[in-house]
This record gives C-alpha cells, sequence and structure tokens, in this order.
C-alpha cells in the first residue's frame, strides 16, 4: 500500500516531479524550476506557485523526512552538535608549533608561560544559531507612528486637501 506522499507523488505531473527531483538537490525554488524546464523569465514566479502546491509540497515534505531518517540528520542531532562545538571552542586550548611542542610566551611578569588559544569567534557563531532556533534574536518593527501615535496614511480614495492635511499631520507630529 502507497504511503500519503507516495500517492501525491502519483498525482504530480511529470514536470512537478522533476521540480521536486531538482529542489531536493538544493532547496533552491528558481534552480529547480529552471533545471525542470521552465523559462528562466518565469522560474521565479512558477518555483512560487509550486511549491505552495498541496501535492508539491507533500512529496517534498515526504522526501525530506525519508532524508532525515535515512541519515539520521534531526534537529536534535543538529542542536546537540552546536552545543558540543560550542563547547569544545569555549575551552581554551594550547597553542602548538609544527613539532606539537607548546609555544611559549611572556606574561605581564615577563615570565615564560604556555600560550593558550580561545574560539570565541566559533562561541557567538554557535550561540547566535541556538538563539535564532530559539527565536531570541527576531527583528522587531515600528507599527506605530511618532511618539506611539497612529501612522497616518494617504489612500488613493482621499481627495487631494485629506492627503496634504494627512501628510502634514504626520509632519507635525514627527517635530514633537
Amino acid at each position: 500500500m502507497k504511503s500519503g506522499s507516495e500517492k501525491s507523488k502519483s498525482k504530480l505531473t511529470p514536470r512537478q516531479s522533476r521540480f521536486v527531483d531538482e529542489y531536493m538537490v538544493d532547496l533552491n525554488g528558481t534552480q529547480a524550476a529552471i533545471r525542470a524546464g521552465y523559462s528562466k523569465k518565469t522560474a521565479d514566479s512558477q518555483s512560487a506557485r509550486l511549491l505552495v502546491n498541496v501535492k508539491v509540497q507533500g512529496t517534498i515534505q515526504g522526501r525530506m523526512n525519508r532524508r532525515s531518517d535515512r541519515t539520521e540528520i534531526t534537529s536534535d542531532f543538529i542542536l546537540n552538535g552546536i552545543r558540543k562545538n560550542i563547547e569544545r571552542c569555549e575551552q581554551a586550548s594550547p597553542v602548538l608549533d609544527r613539532e606539537g611542542n607548546p609555544v611559549m610566551t611572556a606574561n605581564e611578569d615577563g615570565e615564560l608561560a604556555a600560550a593558550y588559544k580561545y574560539d570565541a569567534t566559533n562561541v557567538f557563531k554557535g550561540y547566535e544559531l541556538l538563539g535564532r532556533h530559539l527565536k531570541l534574536f527576531t527583528d522587531k518593527h515600528e507599527h506605530t507612528g511618532p511618539n506611539g501615535g497612529p501612522i497616518q496614511t494617504i489612500t488613493k480614495n482621499m481627495t487631494p486637501q485629506e492627503a496634504a492635511a494627512a501628510y502634514a499631520d504626520t509632519l507635525n507630529s514627527n517635530k514633537a
């Protein structure tokens, strides 16, 4: 008996099926559409149309689920990998020369001590990835006008006098 994603795949047109095959290569809809035979001029809109098609979505999701099962790469695997990388990068590691001997450097007192490095760049990148996963760093968009008031809008249904008055109100509230 066919699974749900196999049933939906059987209902795809040959070109839709080719699009799914190509999309799974790099998850780039526009390039997948071009490789599937759609016009370069319309590939962007065709890929957008295809990616909202329920049958195409179902087939892609089924393929992604099977690939995740096959590779055993899950969100837990990725999050644990980021965590392990952060922990490793947070450890100070000795700087070694070509022969594997510790590199020595003078400290503030002028005494020789082994040099250590800390991988701050990759630590911060790991924390950034985890923060994005947890939606800690979302962009904030202002949805109010000046001083928290309403945004003055000008619509095409306004008379020129109403539009001018709305614009003047916006200018006046910006000065406040």
